[in-house]
């Protein structure tokens, strides 16, 4: 809003002088120097043949008087604008009344569906299922607090090879036996038998040839819905996913749909139809696939002979919905979820998908696909979030030492342990659920720093920091906000007095971190967020170290501190939420 009112004062002086064009207005690169800044003079001089320096000028002189802003015209032409403290003083005031605190809602109000999480069932979560779940879920609550309708699905993995795997591991070490009739005592599976069945069976399956046809065997029948295999795999996916909302749970993570692909599978049927009788289907070497191609992405590189596969300057594969042997793949489901969605939701304007970043091929396949066949209205907006991965200070993919994929539980561990020597390194009696608080959120803010689609080191020590960007320095500057204000909490609120740097510093970095949630939902990132959030906290370190607020003897000085401490404890406390970090009681 501050924004809309330098403009409009720009804009109408423009007409004055004849300009009848839209001057846009930006924060200043040189905040040392002012706020805000256009450069609008530069092109609007050249169209209308006149020095960009004196159009600036006389955009400045015919401005009316106001309290609020200061214009000034910098060399070669640029506008400047300060706020004055009068403004500072009334814009802190309005947003410590508003209890959103100046944050605006946007003007285009949407239902969403936002696809992240993605745990494989019979699979014990990993490393690689932190960054979905973080910036998922903080996405999810970013579109919430800017006012869309948001439906949030964890669609886990149950419908693929590896619950083939599974049951086949467990047929063989003899679990099964009750269930094929081998055995009058009823099996009973557990966490730790499917935790040893899957990667035995996932090693096999590269090594034995039979065991792995066996298994695509037993996918078919489980996707058939044959029995005992379709029972087995209930049994599993229970077990399994009491064990997923455990972990998910412990970051923070909450979802209001727990599908999965097996829920989607009544709508395959339907899906394949809509396709075929669109004439979108072809048959290639017993499999149906769909041509998805855009003209000039997929061009045959001439073959060196007959025996040669065919290869692509600019592969665009089809799209495989429906193999040899009549089994489905991940993209057949995924296709037949938009279409399960599109059905149980109405009005669905966007669906989107927090993923892996090398999974960009199978959703471009999958969302093309979608729009041929309708299965996903023309005016529906598909979108992949493609993430990047979790490396160790090596630059390789997060590994144990021995080269296996770290469970996330372990993750979760080695999390707590760090913030409870940080806790009694500082005073405080070990709770582990005070340092899983600190733990958990410091690796979110270590994730959501990074923009998205970027790869990035795990560095315990330096996510664990209590000092710089990290989530525990933001959550002891809350813990300290909120250690004053009990202090002096028989003190009121009183008007603000805006008549030093530390307190111009404070609102101006509150006016940012508002204009960081837009950006944050254009971009699809969180990175924005977090470095405002860090500025207002730094900013209010500065004036905590240079103002004694419990001591001060001024009345009024004191009373405007006050309101000025809540004004940052609700902005901290409001983007801390979005990142999905709690601030605890005590650090």
């Amino acid at each position: 809003m501050i924004f809309e009112e330098i403009e409009k004062l720009l804009n109408e002086s423009a007409k004055k002088i004849g300009i009848d064009e839209k001057i846009s207005v930006g924060f200043s690169n040189l905040p040392k120097i002012c706020d805000f800044q256009s450069n609008a003079c530069f092109s609007l001089a050249k169209k209308y043949g006149k020095n960009p320096f004196e159009l600036a000028q006389n955009i400045v002189d015919n401005i009316n008087n106001t309290e609020d802003f200061i214009f000034e015209v910098a060399l070669p032409a640029f506008i400047n604008i300060k706020l004055t403290d009068h403004k500072l003083e009334k814009i802190a005031d309005e947003y410590l009344k508003d209890e959103r605190g100046g944050l605006p809602k946007l003007n285009n109000k949407q239902k969403v569906i936002l696809d992240y999480g993605g745990a494989n069932v019979a699979k014990a979560l990993h490393v690689g299922h932190l960054r979905p779940a973080i910036i998922g879920e903080s996405l999810k609550r970013l579109y919430k607090l800017l006012g869309e309708e948001v439906i949030s699905d964890v669609h886990l993995g149950d419908w693929g090879l590896q619950m083939g795997l599974t049951e086949l591991e467990l047929f063989q070490e003899g679990k099964l036996d009750y269930y094929f009739g081998k055995s009058s005592t009823e099996n009973t599976i557990t966490l730790d038998d499917l935790n040893y069945a899957y990667p035995k069976a996932s090693i096999r399956k590269n090594q034995e040839e039979d065991f792995r046809k066996t298994a695509e065997e037993w996918t078919y029948k489980i996707q058939n819905k044959e029995q005992p295999y379709y029972d087995i795999f209930k049994i599993i996916r229970e077990i399994s996913v009491k064990e997923i909302k455990k972990n998910y749970s412990s970051l923070g993570a909450e979802f209001d749909l727990w599908y999965g692909e097996s829920d989607a599978s009544d709508y395959i049927p339907e899906t394949l139809k809509i396709i075929k009788d669109k004439g979108l289907a072809r048959e290639s070497e017993g499999a149906v696939v769909v041509d998805v191609a855009i003209d000039g992405e997929n061009i045959p590189i001439p073959k060196k002979n007959n025996d040669e596969p065919q290869r692509y300057s600019n592969p665009m594969p089809p799209c495989i919905i429906e193999k040899s042997n009549g089994a489905v793949l991940y993209a057949t489901t995924d296709i037949a979820t938009i279409l399960m969605r599109n059905k149980m939701f109405k009005d669905v304007s966007r669906i989107e998908y927090v993923a892996d970043g090398r999974q960009q091929l199978h959703f471009t396949q999958v969302f093309r696909v979608s729009k041929m066949a309708g299965i996903s209205p023309e005016n529906q907006k598909l979108l992949y979030i493609g993430h990047g991965t979790i490396n160790g200070k090596d630059g390789k993919p997060f590994k144990t030492r021995s080269g296996d994929t770290i469970k996330l539980e372990d993750i979760i561990d080695m999390l707590v342990k760090k913030a409870g020597e940080k806790l009694t390194a500082n005073g405080v009696k070990f709770d582990r659920e005070l340092a899983l608080k600190i733990g958990v959120s410091a690796m979110k803010f270590g994730d959501l720093i990074n923009n998205v689609d970027k790869d990035y080191i795990f560095d315990l020590d330096r996510f664990m920091s209590f000092e710089g960007k990290t989530g525990p320095y933001l959550q002891y500057t809350a813990v300290r906000i909120n250690s004053i204000l009990n202090k002096v909490k028989d003190c009121k609120e009183g008007a603000f007095i805006v008549d030093n740097d530390d307190e111009r510093e404070i609102i101006k970095n509150i006016i940012k971190l508002n204009s960081s949630y837009e950006i944050c939902y254009k971009n699809k990132t969180l990175a924005p967020l977090c470095l405002a959030t860090y500025n207002l906290a730094s900013a209010f370190s500065t004036f905590y170290n240079n103002h004694n607020v419990i001591n001060e003897k001024d009345e009024k000085i004191k009373r405007s501190f006050i309101s000025l401490l809540r004004l940052v404890k609700n902005k901290l406390k409001q983007a801390l939420e979005t990142l999905a970090i709690e601030i605890p009681q005590k650090m």
